[in-house]
């Protein structure tokens, strides 16, 4: 079942609204709420062979990406308390098998909807049948529980590669990963984020001395490629405002970074801003990063 034309278009945070009722509530089951509920985030995996990311609010548990097999994501949410069949939805953010490798047996398992850009729905490799699915385009916002989310195009060398605002009640998560270029539209987007989740890609040194073949160079460095350190700093830079509290640092290369360096660069600029309260997180590709709740 695919469900389209639900909402409005190039809306700002608080300004959403649906254009149809019957489908807002098949999205939803509820309408969202007013109150305040307790938030918390968690980069499930993170790296080239395998990106998946918790979100869990008083009302709603979101898996954004399934770039693990289902069984792998199943252990992991286990291991924060999470319970599998609880999600309320799946968000994709591109076709990638690094973040839909696990896509339609999660689905199918544990009976989760999944929310997709049309383009990347007919782009996604051999995922199997999916019973539930919402197509969304670029730059649409819409709303599920007690979340509205918004939709931001983003630069990769996928079909229509996405970002996601996830605004609640308690503040916004900003995920912005898998990108070649810090465009205006997400320097803009991504500003008052209370949690971001921004790519950290590689060092640029290690990238240039490194054993990949010049081509892949060239796609990692290119504008459809994957941000470095450096310009994951710059975007940081960029974002950072006083109500900033948690950075997870997302998609760090293997054989082209180190969390030493990832690191060091972000926590340049949170100095640099006078913000050494802000929690840093570094995402790994053999287990879940340490959650941040409040």
């Amino acid at each position: 079942m695919t469900r389209r034309g639900i909402i409005h278009r190039g809306m700002f945070p608080g300004s959403f609204y649906l254009a149809n009722t019957a489908i807002f509530r098949y999205i939803n089951g509820a309408e969202p709420l007013t109150t305040g509920g307790n938030v918390q985030v968690c980069l499930l995996a993170s790296g080239s062979k395998g990106n998946a990311i918790y979100v869990e609010t008083a009302e709603s548990r979101l898996l954004i990406d399934a770039g693990l097999s289902a069984r792998e994501i199943g252990h992991r949410l286990n291991a924060i308390g999470a319970a599998p069949e609880n999600l309320d939805a799946l968000l994709v953010t591109h076709e990638h098998r690094d973040h839909c490798r696990g896509l339609g047996p999660v689905a199918r398992r544990w009976n989760v909807p999944v929310h997709v850009h049309h383009a990347t729905r007919e782009a996604l490799p051999g995922v199997g049948k999916l019973e539930h699915t919402v197509e969304f385009d670029s730059g649409d916002a819409f709303c599920l529980r007690d979340m509205e989310i918004q939709t931001v195009p983003i630069t990769h060398d996928a079909v229509a590669p996405t970002g996601f605002i996830l605004s609640t009640a308690d503040g916004n998560i900003g995920i912005v990963t898998d990108l070649g270029l810090a465009t205006r539209l997400v320097a803009d987007r991504f500003q008052k984020c209370r949690v971001l989740i921004l790519e950290s890609n590689h060092d640029e040194d290690m990238l240039r001395d490194g054993p990949y073949p010049w081509h892949l160079k060239q796609r990692v460095r290119s504008r459809h490629g994957h941000l470095s350190n450096r310009e994951s700093a710059d975007l940081l830079r960029q974002l950072h405002w006083e109500g900033l509290e948690a950075v997870f640092l997302a998609h760090l290369s293997e054989t082209n970074n180190s969390p030493q360096l990832a690191e060091a660069c972000a926590r340049q600029v949170l100095g640099q801003q006078g913000n050494s309260s802000a929690r840093l997180f570094i995402g790994s590709q053999h287990r879940h990063s340490d959650c941040f709740a409040w």
